[in-house]
């Protein structure tokens, strides 16, 4: 298959933008690059699982969606093609960026919570009770999944009244 027919498909008037293809092609690089990496880890131990076994799935898994990123980008009729919306790109980046700011003062329970809460009730316009609980649901569920089923310790607040609380 050359560039071409990847970006045009005959009889139909699909194109896939040439960024899209650099994005895909970016993603596929760097899941193969996870992919030859992690084998020099070790994939698996007398023990079990080697340290390689997790990102050697990840990239794995990056590889794929790669793949079907694609697909779904060549079977998509061109009439039905959406740009980017910026403004959605700008504040989940920035809410990110203040989430990663706040997250070693707050606590990630504390601070995934108001992130959670802000994408899901004003972003994405959800009602206030399935927002909280969402949003509930997300930071608790996770902190206590990575603390205490997977022994990965999350940061807690740095102030002391909330660190008290569990936060």
């Amino acid at each position: 298959m050359t560039t071409k027919s990847l970006m045009m498909r005959p009889g139909h008037a699909t194109r896939v933008a040439p960024s899209v293809l650099g994005g895909i092609g970016a993603f596929t690089l760097v899941g193969a690059y996870v992919l030859v990496s992690s084998v020099g880890l070790g994939l698996w131990t007398s023990l079990g699982p080697g340290p390689g076994l997790f990102p050697f799935a990840m990239g794995g898994v990056l590889v794929a969606m790669s793949g079907l990123w694609l697909v779904q980008e060549l079977r998509r009729p061109s009439e039905k093609a959406e740009g980017i919306d910026r403004g959605v790109v700008i504040a989940v980046v920035a809410s990110l960026v203040v989430l990663a700011s706040v997250m070693d003062l707050l606590g990630f329970q504390l601070s995934m919570f108001l992130f959670l809460l802000y994408h899901l009730k004003l972003r994405g316009r959800r009602t206030w009770v399935s927002s909280l609980i969402i949003a509930l649901a997300g930071s608790v569920g996770a902190f206590y999944a990575f603390n205490y089923g997977l022994n990965v310790a999350l940061p807690v607040s740095a102030f002391a009244p909330l660190n008290l609380i569990g936060l």
